[in-house]
């Protein structure tokens, strides 16, 4: 569990990370030897911005590869001015990006025999899910559930956001479950 105040300075870093990239066009250069330890273990995050309550852009990583204030430092930038939905954030929309950091567990992978039982395996509000089919892949992180409370239609739109059918079904899906510590 990340303390408070530790969850504050990453939120900081992040804003920072946007405020410099205005400026320089590139994330904020973070050292690890100026942040605490448990920080700079290497953790996967996703950092997601809205504006006016509507999405502004979110990006991350389902695998860790950085320490995390390197991870939310690159994340929060490329939300801000990677996100190909939307174009870069602007000065002026600075004071009005509220930033939302979620740190992931490692994903586990589920074993399931039919869609039925992986349906009974899903913890709703507890699971972020990475779906793999071949080449599609695709992932919603656990606040999607605020928007899809219903297993099926987490998993029906899941499949959608991968670009296959909302009914499709292959016994070759995987299916990896993580969780996030979000603010």
């Amino acid at each position: 569990m990340i303390p408070r105040e530790h969850r504050e300075r990453l939120t900081t870093l992040a804003y920072e990370s946007i405020e410099h990239g205005i400026c320089h066009q590139r994330p904020i250069p973070v050292s690890t030897e100026d942040w605490p330890e448990e920080l700079c273990a290497t953790r996967a995050s996703f950092v997601t911005l809205h504006k006016y309550d509507e999405l502004r852009g979110c990006i991350g990583a389902l695998t860790a590869t950085l320490p995390l204030v390197q991870d939310v430092a690159e994340h929060a930038f490329d939300a801000a001015f990677k996100d190909p939905r939307f174009g870069p954030v602007t000065e002026f929309e600075l004071g009005l990006l509220s930033i939302h950091l979620s740190v992931l567990s490692p994903p586990e992978p589920l074993t399931f025999g039919s869609e039925a039982e992986l349906l009974g395996m899903i913890r709703p509000g507890v699971d972020g899910l990475i779906l793999k089919e071949r080449a599609h892949q695709g992932t919603f992180l656990p606040s999607v559930w605020e928007k899809l409370p219903d297993p099926k239609q987490f998993l029906r739109h899941l499949k959608q956001k991968a670009r296959l059918g909302p009914d499709y079904w292959s016994d070759t899906i995987q299916i990896e479950r993580y969780s996030t510590e979000s603010w």
